[in-house]
């Protein structure tokens, strides 16, 4: 394995070795540190908290001071491994096998920050006597958790420290079968709620004595249901309503339950806004309540709106560099579920491109040694056409 600076395996394989499971840094943050540090960008570490969430470290990094001030951002973060002996390799062992990288974080996204590091240094060490921009790094440790103390504080600490971002890529794993197929230039947004229906508890045998608040939550959960949202829009797909838990916390098979609650969650595109798609949940609800005040409605914190990305510089400059190293066109979708880019795009233009996302989660996660080279070569090429 090469031991330069800038091999975007190497980087990749020291990630993973830093066990760092959400919420903990698991030295990730302190590896890239180093490693920032010795080409020479002004590197910030910081601790953000916030009651009833973990305390969790993020990095800013930046070489140059000039503008525009290119952002790569991502998470050094990972999810539980699971049961380690279930894995081929053991989950932290960074194993290389028949060309192949194991581990967790491999695809999501420790892979993405070894090749766009790796990119950015190989840039820099060619261009930094004559590059005139700005080039930084975004990274936290609470993508995979609450999302609370993670990129939301740090690019609030931006913006107070005078630190413009101008355009942003996110190396999350947006491809779909092989590298290259894929960019996200947007994302639907997503709406989640608990739904409670009271009633009054009672025997079974006497039902009159009682009212069972399934009764209710039946069809309140078949009208949200019973009806497409919309049709889709030209650049995202069909908003969708789904129903994810139904409770009624009962032991007993001959007792009426006193609540009933349901969770369900909404993707949903550019024809909503979380105002209008609340007033459509409840007014659904509304006309099965029929204003007997039955039900309560808990919207959970951290409701994200859709977004889409219309930047010509920052997305054909990553179009064309992703088919010159692929040799096929990406596709630019507004599919999947949410990432950071949700709280970057309120700051500066943002996209996203990294791995092919087969494995992340995954007992196993694993990525091929040569997509690392050619992810890296693509933010390469991106670079040199970014800053042309």
């Amino acid at each position: 394995m090469s031991q330069t600076p800038a091999d975007p395996v190497r980087l990749t394989h020291d990630l993973i070795a830093c066990p760092s499971v959400t919420p903990d840094e698991g030295g990730a943050l302190a590896y890239l540190e180093r490693v920032l540090c010795d080409a020479g960008f002004r590197v910030e570490r910081m601790v953000f908290s916030e009651p009833g969430t973990p305390d969790v470290e993020n990095l800013y990094a930046r070489y140059g001071k000039g503008s525009p001030n290119l952002c790569f951002a991502g998470h050094t973060d990972v999810v539980p491994p699971g049961e380690a002996a279930q894995w081929r390799h053991p989950p932290f062992a960074a194993a290389i096998e028949g060309d192949v990288l194991y581990g967790r974080g491999a695809v999501d996204m420790k892979g993405g920050i070894g090749a766009f590091t790796a990119a950015a240094l190989g840039f820099l060490a060619e261009r930094g006597e004559d590059f005139t921009g700005s080039i930084s790094f975004l990274i936290t440790g609470d993508e995979e958790g609450p999302a609370v103390n993670g990129t939301v504080k740090l690019l609030e600490w931006c913006a107070e420290n005078g630190e413009t971002l101008d355009a942003c890529v996110v190396g999350e794993p947006t491809n779909a079968e092989t590298l290259g197929d894929t960019i996200k230039i947007g994302r639907r947004g997503s709406l989640s709620a608990t739904l409670t229906v009271s009633g009054t508890q009672g025997h079974v045998a006497y039902p009159h004595l009682a009212e069972n608040p399934l009764r209710t939550l039946i069809p309140m959960l078949a009208a949200l249901q019973d009806t497409p949202l919309d049709n889709g829009t030209e650049h995202f797909q069909p908003s969708n309503l789904e129903v994810t838990s139904v409770d009624v916390g009962n032991t007993a098979t001959n007792v009426i339950p006193a609540t009933a609650t349901a969770c369900f969650n909404v993707r949903y595109n550019d024809q909503w806004t979380p105002a209008t798609l609340k007033a459509w949940i409840e007014d659904r609800l509304d006309g099965i309540d029929k204003g007997r005040g039955r039900y309560a409605l808990d919207y959970e914190r951290g409701i994200s709106e859709s977004f889409l990305t219309r930047s010509d510089q920052l997305i054909g400059a990553l179009s064309d560099a992703v088919e010159e190293v692929s040799g096929q066109r990406p596709a630019l979708t507004t599919g999947g579920g949410t990432s950071d880019a949700r709280f970057i795009k309120n700051h500066c233009p943002v996209v996203e491109f990294g791995l092919v996302g087969q494995t992340m989660h995954k007992v196993d996660e694993r990525v091929p040694v040569a997509d690392l080279t050619r992810l890296a070569t693509v933010y390469r090429r991106f670079l040199d056409r970014f800053f042309a």
